[in-house]
């Protein structure tokens, strides 16, 4: 896909057993934040992440993935809520084809004839997607416009779709020879199916709100001038519910499709019981 100039991601004091990192490292550098079109704000509990090239559509590069993945890597311990938006006419409109020539940081597409090099590479871009999954944040998206390939992916990333009446969806990269390599598969393919994410991505279709609505991709949709005060309202709900109740649940939800029932009826002892301790005080 990329040319491998790294050997990874940073390395961190901060990872978990698993190697995934946790929130609370160093906070990234606001300059290479701005360079790579983020912005970052934390109030309390929620922490807003803003796609920032408007004048691009918000289209991403190396840069902007590899900004997300700083994001996650630092993230205050008390934020329970991450809302991801996009400013101007779109949530994203995807990659940036600058890249194809070289541009966006990080080098050009190659042959991926260095095939390690370029697994380690893609892996560091990954990160920025899957820290979005951690139990211990729900994670919105707030869409609106377009939100095509990689910024698809990074809406599917999240927990929780909030849809504007005028967004729309497309898995792009196979109409440009490439495949979706930045988490998105697995979410879409739980949410709608194997036999629609074959039709979605095969055929690079455009799949609007209300559509997005009926097949799962929004859980909430609302007009475009009603998406700051849904997304608004939706913080408030799940700010309100007990916080180790909250991650608790998410790792269960999160466990549940690759589980069999008697191991979920396990998972669901053991979080009840952590719960019971905790509630009771033992």
């Amino acid at each position: 896909m990329a040319d491998a100039n790294t050997d990874g991601r940073p390395e961190t004091a901060t990872d978990r057993a698993d190697g995934s990192p946790v929130p609370g490292g160093t906070a990234p550098d606001e300059t290479a934040l701005k360079e790579a079109g983020l912005r970052l704000e934390v109030a309390g509990a929620v922490a807003t992440v803003t796609l920032d090239r408007p004048e691009r559509r918000n289209a991403m590069t190396f840069a902007t993935w590899r900004g997300l993945a700083a994001i996650g890597r630092s993230l205050p311990p008390d934020v329970r809520v991450v809302v991801l938006r996009g400013k101007g006419p779109s949530f994203s409109a995807g990659i940036d084809l600058g890249m194809f020539s070289g541009e966006g940081g990080g080098g050009g597409f190659t042959d991926g004839s260095d095939a390690a090099g370029t697994d380690r590479f893609i892996a560091e871009l990954q990160e920025g997607f899957t820290w979005l999954r951690r139990p211990e944040i729900v994670t919105v998206a707030a869409v609106h416009g377009h939100a095509i390939g990689a910024g698809f992916q990074l809406a599917l990333g999240c927990d929780i779709r909030v849809v504007a009446d005028d967004t729309k969806f497309c898995m792009k990269e196979p109409a440009l020879g490439l495949v979706p390599d930045l988490t998105g598969t697995k979410p879409l393919v739980e949410i709608v199916g194997i036999g629609r994410a074959l039709e979605l991505c095969l055929t690079a279709r455009t799949v609007h709100a209300e559509e997005a609505a009926r097949i799962g991709l929004a859980e909430i949709t609302v007009p475009r001038d009603g998406l700051d005060a849904a997304v608004r309202d939706l913080v408030a709900a799940l700010l309100a519910v007990n916080p180790g109740a909250a991650v608790a649940t998410k790792r269960l939800l999160w466990q549940a499709p690759g589980n069999s029932l008697e191991e979920q009826c396990a998972a669901e002892r053991r979080e009840q019981i952590g719960r019971l301790r905790e509630v009771f005080g033992r």
